[in-house]
């Protein structure tokens, strides 16, 4: 079982109501292989949606970077940005937020939910299936007998939901349980990859991760 929480709560209380309880961080901060599965981290190479030729570093620089304020339009130096940070653009600098930019050479302008599901969502499953499986895979196979929390700073999981920003922690979870907008996920590959548990303070990542996802 995957649960979602906020990266601000204790560890002791997620602990008292999920005993036992593998706690993973999958923000920008992770200080193991986990931090792949932050939309800030650099990858590279992936394909920026409705923009054949382009590619980005990573998922949040392509969200940023499509991103239309009334004061500046796209952004395609984001696309290279790989520190995993000043990555986001705001209000307060550029103005009110248009929409996102339907391709970089596009003239539609989408709106937030749009954009979401054909920029945003799309990109980060390409993100867990191209650059990040083999977690995806641990996950899996984890999640079968033991409860894992996957922390995030945002913690919404209505996918459809216009009026806060979605958890990407929860579309990890959906892209490894089969959820929407990842219904049809599990037809990907079973793990065959063997987990080791502390007692005390479990990881996903107790063996180190070399950058081809193998345990060194």
């Amino acid at each position: 079982m995957i649960q979602i929480a906020s990266k601000r709560c204790k560890r002791e209380n997620l602990l008292k109501r999920f005993p036992g309880a593998i706690i993973a961080d999958v923000t920008s901060q992770a200080t193991d292989g986990l931090v792949k599965l932050s939309p800030f981290y650099p990858h590279g190479d992936i394909p920026v949606p409705f923009s054949e030729g382009y590619t980005a570093a990573s998922v949040e620089g392509i969200w940023q970077g499509l991103k239309v304020f009334k004061q500046e339009d796209i952004d395609l130096s984001l696309f290279a940005n790989t520190s995993m940070k000043q990555l986001k653009r705001t209000v307060r600098k550029h103005g009110p937020v248009l929409g996102h930019r339907k391709g970089v050479k596009g003239t539609e302008i989408m709106g937030y939910e749009e954009a979401k599901h054909q920029i945003y969502i799309p990109t980060y499953r390409w993100m867990l299936e191209h650059k990040a499986m083999y977690i995806i895979e641990r996950l899996r196979k984890a999640s079968q007998t033991q409860t894992i929390i996957l922390l995030d700073y945002n913690t919404c999981c209505e996918v459809d939901d216009p009026t806060k920003p979605l958890s990407h922690a929860y579309l990890v979870k959906a892209y490894t349980e089969g959820l929407y907008p990842y219904c049809d996920a599990l037809g990907g590959n079973p793990s065959n990859t063997q987990i080791d548990h502390t007692p005390k303070q479990p990881t996903l990542f107790d063996q180190p991760i070399n950058d081809y996802g193998e345990e060194k």
